[in-house]
């Protein structure tokens, strides 16, 4: 027999509490905070409904973007949008969000399936990125607008002082497109080469590719990082040949 949300909460009343202290926000239903942490391998062992994080992360994706997309904005009027925009992308790219899941702790707090779980899920930057927009998500839901970029702010700004130019570097698929773009006037395309492994724990092989031929590949938990492995890959490669 499975259990419900609302069990949960009581099961984790003390975890969610530390929680919310944690990230500096008190939730008026803790449902929504509760089901950011349920990853889709303890849904489909435990949960009666079956739901999971994954549609709060959907939706945690597009606050976050719009949310530090502003923040970039008022911060640096004078910056041009392709730099703003590559910022933008280190940040909320999965390493990026994982760095920042990792602040908090929020591993500590995730309900797992017992492979995912045994298999050090708690830790990997896969479904800690894809918690934390989970968590945007139900922080948007919750309080609105206001109460998530408060939170994105407190989070981010930080990394954007102390990182800018590292982050204007980190995003390897923009630097790609840009560098193709300038050269040739068209850009490269991602192929998904193949995707193995059980559904909680998938691994994408990724090539990107342009005028036919393979620039180079990556694979990753994710097909998000793994583009940027191969985005990287490719950079190298066409930096070297020019050496």
């Amino acid at each position: 027999m499975g259990t419900t949300i609302s069990n949960l909460i009581q099961d984790n009343e003390e975890g969610l509490h530390e929680l919310q202290v944690q990230i500096g926000y008190q939730f008026n239903d803790l449902r929504l905070l509760q089901l950011s942490l349920v990853h889709s391998s303890f849904a489909f062992e435990r949960l009666d409904d079956g739901r999971h994080n994954e549609t709060q992360e959907f939706l945690g994706d597009a606050v976050l973007d719009l949310t530090v997309g502003y923040i970039l904005f008022v911060r640096f009027p004078e910056m041009r949008e392709g730099k703003l925009t590559r910022i933008r992308s280190a940040l909320v790219n999965e390493q990026g969000l994982a760095e920042r899941a990792r602040e908090i702790d929020l591993g500590k707090y995730l309900l797992l399936g017992k492979g995912e779980d045994a298999s050090n899920g708690r830790d990997k930057s896969s479904i800690l990125s894809c918690a934390y927009e989970a968590l945007v998500g139900a922080l948007f839901l919750d309080g609105g607008y206001d109460e998530a970029l408060t939170f994105v702010r407190r989070f981010f700004e930080p990394h954007i002082d102390q990182h800018q130019e590292r982050l204007v570097s980190a995003d390897a698929k923009s630097a790609l497109q840009e560098l193709l773009q300038e050269r040739y006037n068209e850009g490269p395309e991602y192929v998904l080469v193949s995707e193995e492994g059980p559904a909680h724990a998938r691994l994408f092989s990724i090539s990107v590719n342009f005028r036919g031929e393979s620039l180079g590949s990556g694979q990753a938990s994710s097909k998000k990082e793994a583009e940027q492995q191969a985005a990287r890959s490719a950079l190298d490669s066409l930096q070297s040949n020019e050496a």
